[in-house]
């Protein structure tokens, strides 16, 4: 008799230093991590499915891609539209795949999957990711590698939801370390042009409060320490509960959200998405990645406990 299979597969949990976390054979999915029994994710049920991209790895693309349509060389190229309603191609092509386990130890996971060329991506990926938990808190490492004879256009990205209690996050303060931001078309969600975020609503290089602001945007012009990470950090004065997610010098972009239109997460987290280039990447260029035959390309992010 056939037994029944967890909506997201197979549950990998480690743990180490007071963390936990539990990543998930589809997509290899962050579901769970918790520090000292408290959550600082708003993640999901081992029953259920991630919505709106909760814990997902976003590969070979964050973000969304105009009409799924681009160009590479004389290529046109065209991706399915996994965003019907916005007529955008979205997050990429493994957010819902099994991913298959490298190694599982007690305090760390790797998984892997071969993205295979496809029609609208004609390039074949080895994809990696490892998860390790420590007393630095939760690392991520995201590895793609081109084993196509032509070079492929590459980027990734993450979709964790910081939390720091039930929310709603008005009341909580927000460290955002960012100069500009890109206003996107408040229908499509696509880029229309970059805004410095002095003068605006949208400057949250002093810590300060969220209150009514509604955030879903793409942030660039990122201050970094002397190792070249960006960390931004969620607080609820209330409790004194903290967290903060960091981004390596290879993310020059964070995507910051407060879930205003996602069903049962409305202002109760605030997803913070270290991205290597923002939507549309794949149309404009911008900071988007063409990996040779046979390179390699590695980035880290991370999460850790601030109480």
């Amino acid at each position: 008799m056939t037994s029944v299979v967890a909506p997201s597969g197979e549950q990998y949990e480690i743990s180490g230093s007071g963390y936990r976390a539990v990543v998930t054979e589809c997509g290899a999915t962050l579901r769970v991590l918790e520090h000292d029994g408290r959550a600082l994710l708003h993640g999901f049920d081992e029953d259920g499915m991630s919505t709106g991209g909760q814990g997902q790895l976003l590969v070979p693309w964050p973000n969304r891609i105009r009409d799924g349509r681009y160009t590479v060389g004389d290529q046109e190229l065209q991706l399915p539209l996994s965003e019907p309603t916005r007529q955008n191609a979205s997050h990429g092509l493994v957010r819902w795949v099994a991913w298959s386990v490298e190694e599982h130890t007690g305090g760390s996971v790797a998984l892997r999957y071969r993205l295979m060329a496809q029609s609208g991506y004609p390039w074949t990926l080895d994809l990696h990711v490892v998860y390790d938990v420590s007393a630095d808190g939760l690392t991520v490492t995201q590895t793609a590698t081109n084993l196509a004879a032509e070079p492929a256009p590459y980027a990734h990205g993450a979709h964790p939801y910081l939390s720091v209690g039930p929310g709603p996050c008005d009341g909580w303060e927000l460290t955002l370390p960012a100069a500009t931001r890109t206003i996107s078309d408040p229908e499509r969600k696509l880029p229309v042009g970059p805004e410095p975020v002095e003068g605006t609503g949208f400057d949250f290089r002093v810590p300060r409060p969220i209150r009514e602001t509604e955030i879903d945007h793409a942030f660039t012009d990122l201050a970094r320490d002397g190792s070249g990470r960006v960390t931004v950090e969620l607080r609820d004065p209330a409790t004194g509960h903290a967290v903060a997610l960091w981004a390596d010098a290879a993310h020059p972009w964070l995507m910051v959200y407060t879930a205003d239109d996602l069903p049962g997460a409305h202002r109760r987290a605030v997803a913070v998405e270290p991205m290597t280039a923002q939507a549309d990447a794949f149309r404009t260029g911008e900071d988007l990645l063409v990996l040779d035959p046979g390179q390699d390309f590695s980035a880290s992010w991370g999460i850790r406990d601030l109480t």
